[in-house]
């Protein structure tokens, strides 16, 4: 099997070790064989003592020994990223997932299939020798692949309890690879899973899994976390939104779970890239959301269920949440919080943005757009322009995802949003930035001869808004309409 990896100390290692064997191994093995962009490159070498690799390896390039008890280099082959260089070893996690959870045996000697026999999956405990080009498989992960399954190496039990973090990871692969998995292995995850709330898996690891399973497909991520039984270890908050009704005359798609897996699923797919083609320019059209998007858009209507009112029980018109939003970016930032999502490793996940999103989902809902000032319009999409594109986002996966029952009744909040936001940058000439405030609050209190406070925001805020608006252009404008709405103090 050929690869085309670029490695150039690999020549001389051999030339210095005949007897050496360099393996890839993990992941990428995996993403080779299915053809998938892969950045992860995990070597092991055999035949060559940890002492003697060391030395070689600082002649070529930097090394890192910080993982050296563990049987792993840091290595960085001039300007080219750091990789992980590994003899042959097995270990005993200690369950939870974490770094220094783990009794480490290694030995350049080891077969290399001893090696592989210590790791979670079949389709990731391959080996790859790069001077023969053969394939090391001692577990059929070959077949899985092309079954599309995901199945633990040996007995599952014995894998998940080594690291419990496995069981999500088994999640992830199959939302990231949409893969099946199998039987086996899913049964063990749904009796381990209660493993997760014992303290056994640190919340931070807990929340990588789930954030990269939203992101790679958050509709296969919906579904099987929630068959499995993950949800209510991870983000039991969730299921409240299953069979909670909504007015069909509003929401015709469904209760608020089958809302919000539209809402994700059209945020993933085609109607996502049409959306971005009404986009103004100014914003920048990013092929795929953000991950806060993800998990906003997963949250927005969270607080649904613990809002609900009912035309039977609370005597309203209709079914109503009033207040979801305020209530939901609670306990969206509680969740957040919990699970670390501001710390996952490789993935953005900004918190205080995802909160703000979840506040605001309503913003074009709960005021007619038509009618908003447009000092509102700046500040929520123009103050900002990438925060103002993630609220245009979510204004568009919740609305895509909301279906009336008539759908000539179908509300147009969006479009009203652009309209509003067309209007103000012709308005400025197609400038990338707005315009500067003609004046401020120093300029105010002199003008009027006042002290500072409230009223000096109210001012300044209305100026604003005839300068947006037109109706002012000069500093001796905005002088003269202040004296008009304030008279000065004699």
């Amino acid at each position: 099997m050929q690869h085309n990896l670029n490695l150039p100390w690999l020549k001389p290692l051999k030339k210095s070790f005949p007897d050496a064997e360099i393996f890839l191994v993990g992941g990428m093995v995996r993403d080779v064989l299915l053809r998938r962009p892969s950045k992860d490159i995990d070597l092991v070498v055999r035949g060559v003592p940890m002492p003697k690799l060391i030395s070689f390896l600082k002649r070529e390039g930097t090394v890192d020994v910080v993982g050296k008890t563990f049987g792993v280099i840091k290595f960085g082959y001039k300007n080219a990223p750091q990789i992980d260089i590994a003899l042959p070893r097995t270990e005993i996690a200690g369950g939870s997932g974490a770094y220094r959870d783990v009794a480490v045996h290694f030995d350049h000697a080891m077969p290399i299939e001893a090696d592989l026999g210590r790791r979670d999956f079949t389709i990731n405990a391959m080996a790859l020798n790069l001077a023969t080009g053969a394939i090391t498989d001692p577990f059929g992960g070959r077949a899985d692949i092309r079954a599309k399954i995901i199945r633990a190496v040996g007995k599952p039990a014995d894998r998940f309890a080594e690291d419990n973090t496995r069981l999500l990871r088994a999640l992830r692969f199959a939302c990231q690879l949409n893969f099946a998995i199998e039987p086996k292995t899913a049964t063990a995850i749904k009796k381990l899973l209660p493993k997760l709330v014992e303290g056994h898996v640190p919340n931070e690891l807990i929340g990588r899994e789930l954030v990269k399973s939203l992101v790679a497909n958050p509709v296969r991520c919906m579904d099987l976390w929630n068959a499995t039984g993950a949800f209510k270890f991870v983000a039991p908050e969730l299921l409240k939104m299953h069979k909670c009704p909504q007015p069909k005359n509003y929401h015709n798609e469904g209760d608020v779970w089958e809302h919000t897996v539209l809402a994700l699923k059209n945020l993933h797919g085609a109607p996502y890239q049409k959306f971005l083609k009404k986009l103004p320019p100014i914003f920048g059209a990013p092929k795929k959301p953000s991950p806060t998007q993800y998990v906003a858009t997963l949250l927005h209507d969270v607080a649904k269920p613990l809002t609900i009112q009912t035309p039977k029980k609370d005597g309203v018109d209709r079914i109503r949440f009033t207040g979801h939003d305020t209530e939901g970016a609670k306990v969206a930032r509680r969740i957040a919080e919990r699970l670390r999502l501001s710390s996952v490793e490789g993935v953005n996940i900004d918190t205080e943005l995802l909160v703000w999103l979840v506040e605001h989902h309503l913003l074009a809902v709960q005021a007619d757009v038509r009618e908003m000032k447009e000092t509102t319009i700046e500040k929520y999409f123009l103050r900002d322009l990438e925060r103002g594109r993630e609220l245009l986002t979510m204004l568009f996966g919740d609305g895509s995802a909301t279906i009336p029952s008539n759908t000539k009744d179908k509300k147009r909040h969006l479009d009203d949003v652009l309209v509003r936001i067309r209007r103000l940058i012709k308005m400025r000439g197609g400038r990338q930035q707005l315009p500067p405030p003609i004046i401020d609050g120093t300029e105010i209190m002199t003008a009027l001869k006042l002290s500072p406070g409230p009223k000096i925001g109210e001012l300044l805020n209305a100026v604003r808004e005839a300068q947006l608006s037109g109706a002012i252009k000069t500093k001796l404008q905005a002088r003269a309409f202040l004296k008009k709405i304030e008279p000065s103090k004699k």
